[in-house]
Order: structure tokens, then C-alpha cells, then sequence
């Protein structure tokens, strides 16, 4: 269960012993929904229609992560993640490509404040030669006007 409550610190979530209840009843269902969502579709399960005939299970899974970064619902992640997604997924690697799907798989509050520097990249996205998908994509946002506030 996440709970924000913005710079208070960490929210400590409080419930009663029926919404513990619900919770748990609720919670696989929600983390199978969660994986479907997150999982990137077999070329076969995607209508001929909605694809090119020449398009590979690569091709399809670039394009879907940079839709993804481009709709986020939140404008300011919608700007910076999708450019930077739409100038850079063709050219990543597969090691490449499943760092940058880990990333948009964050919360949007989270991608957010990491690109913006405003809390550490975890340290399971960092690298000791400071190139992760992340660190570039960092790198990218602070020397971006996007990335720029006044």
C-alpha cells in the first residue's frame, strides 16, 4: 500500500481491520492486473491492424515504451521522458531497452523527481561508470530547455 503525503515524511497507512480485510482479499487480483498492464504484449495478441506487417516483437516493444513515456498523464513527464524516449528507444540495446521499461514502470511522481534530481536514483539503476539509461536520461534532463525551470 503506498501512501504520499507529499514533505510530511513517510505516511504510515491507517486501516481499519475490515479495510486490512479488503486489502487482502484485493491485492493479488490488483498485482495480476498490475503485471498485465506492465507486460509487454507476444507480437500474436496484437490485432494485424493495429501493426505493420513488417513489424517485429522489437519493433512493437520500442514503440509501446515510447507511447508510454509519452503518456504518462502528467505534462511536465509527458515533455521530458517522452523526447527523450522518442529520440532514444531505436537505438538502445535489449540490457538497454529492460532498464528504461523498469524505469517507466515507476510510479510518475518517482520518474518524475528522479529525472529532476530532486531525490537519488536508486541504487539498482545506478552504475559505477555513471551511464545507466537513467543516469543519461538525468544527464539529458538537466542540459535540456525542457529540463530547465526559472
Amino acid at each position: 500500500v503506498r501512501c504520499y503525503r507529499g514533505d510530511s515524511g513517510e505516511a504510515e497507512p491507517n486501516l481499519s481491520e475490515k479495510e486490512k480485510e479488503l486489502l487482502r482479499v484485493a491485492m493479488p487480483r490488483s498485482d495480476e492486473i498490475l503485471k498485465r498492464h506492465q507486460r509487454m504484449p507476444k507480437l500474436d495478441e496484437i490485432p494485424s491492424a493495429s501493426r505493420l506487417e513488417t513489424d517485429t516483437e522489437l519493433d512493437v516493444r520500442k514503440k509501446r515504451l515510447v507511447y508510454r513515456s509519452k503518456q504518462r498523464g502528467w505534462m511536465e513527464v509527458d515533455l521530458l521522458l517522452g523526447t527523450w524516449a522518442n529520440q532514444n528507444v531505436p537505438k538502445l540495446s535489449m540490457e538497454e531497452l529492460d532498464e528504461f521499461e523498469d524505469f517507466v514502470n515507476l510510479e510518475t511522481i518517482d520518474i518524475y523527481n528522479i529525472m529532476t534530481l530532486r531525490v537519488d536514483l536508486p541504487e539498482e539503476m545506478k552504475t559505477e561508470s555513471g551511464d545507466s539509461v537513467v543516469e543519461r536520461i538525468q544527464q539529458w534532463a538537466k542540459g535540456s530547455p525542457l529540463g530547465k525551470a526559472d
